[in-house]
């Protein structure tokens, strides 16, 4: 009983690292659509330790494997005993606390499908004095969730005809009539998000 209860920590203890592991990317999405977008950017920290994590967790599941197949011992004795294994301690329920750590870990590549793509605006400015163009360096964006997260407050201010955001970099990219929308409120669309405008700059178009 001892030892089934430490195989059932150790699965558990791997789902929790496989979580904190994408913690960065999850909580943006959860801030997305739970309306609160300051959130999103409350474990952007996590980020540098997710190597080790991930590598925690691979150990973690590597272990459970090697007992779950290596050869059982059996007593030397008539004991009529019932061995059959619970669900929980079966094949199949390593398989899926396996299959579900692995979608953890790499839910930083699907994260983008959880948002609604943003539309690039179409604004006719009546000035083309009027159209600029600002590069926006942004601190904690770890991957494309983020990025989709960023976009998506920038596509809801009027006024802007089109952007593009990368997190590798830490920028976005926007052009936007000055006569509809102005740099302060961009910044402020962008630090809503929890990521923070650390720099800027605007270039005539």
């Amino acid at each position: 009983m001892i030892t089934r209860t430490k195989k059932n920590n150790s699965l558990l203890a791997g789902l929790l690292t496989a979580t904190a592991a994408s913690l960065c990317c999850i909580t943006p999405v959860l801030a997305f659509i739970g309306g609160a977008s300051g959130l999103a950017s409350s474990f952007s920290w996590i980020e540098p330790f997710r190597p080790y994590l991930i590598g925690l967790t691979v150990l973690v599941f590597a272990f459970a494997w090697f007992q779950k197949l290596k050869p059982q011992k059996h007593a030397e004795c008539n004991c009529d005993t019932d061995n059959k294994p619970s669900f929980l301690q079966s094949k199949t329920f390593l398989s899926i606390v396996t299959v579900l750590a692995g979608l953890l870990i790499a839910f930083p590549y699907y994260a983008q499908a959880f948002y609604t793509k943003a539309h690039q605006p179409q604004v006719v400015a009546t000035n083309r004095d009027d159209i600029k163009q600002a590069e926006f360096k942004i601190k904690g964006m770890t991957c494309a969730g983020c990025t989709e997260h960023v976009n998506s407050e920038i596509a809801k201010l009027k006024g802007i005809i089109e952007y593009q955001t990368s997190y590798e970099r830490a920028m976005s990219i926007v052009k936007f009539d000055q006569g509809r929308t102005s740099i302060d409120s961009i910044v402020k669309a962008i630090n809503n998000t929890g990521y923070k405008v650390i720099a800027q700059a605007v270039t005539n178009n």
